[in-house]
């Protein structure tokens, strides 16, 4: 089995790989809810969701995948009462069929609500 790195993180990040593909299987990182200039977006645990998940959907669409090819999602917020507010976003962006998922509340090392990674399908042609 091969195995791919894809994309380095942005400067003064610590050492990891955007994305890896092993086999059919790709593996993202955990993504934060970081705009486009690195910063952590301002907003409470609806915005910070919608961001992390923007930003999964920005590195799977560089792949040539999207959230569909999406089977396993590991999730952490900073507050267990976000819970609500994290789950409306987030099956706004998963709906019918979404991935199997883990929830967890933990301190999170980046000064943020959530962070979000995933593993998609995505077999090679």
């Amino acid at each position: 089995m091969s195995i791919e790195r894809f994309g380095p993180p942005a400067a003064g990040a610590p050492p990891y790989s955007k994305a890896v593909r092993a086999g059919d299987f790709v593996f993202l990182s955990g993504q934060v809810p970081a705009g486009p200039d690195g910063t952590i977006v301002a907003g409470g645990i609806e915005a910070q969701t919608r961001q992390s998940i923007e930003n999964i959907k920005t590195i799977l669409g560089s792949l040539g995948l999207s959230l569909k090819d999406v089977v396993k999602a590991t999730c952490w917020i900073d507050d267990a009462r976000d819970f609500a507010g994290f789950n409306k976003v987030y099956a706004q962006y998963f709906g019918d069929g979404p991935p199997a998922r883990s929830t967890v509340e933990a301190r999170l090392v980046v000064d943020c609500k959530v962070e979000i990674e995933v593993v998609a399908y995505a077999p090679k042609k």
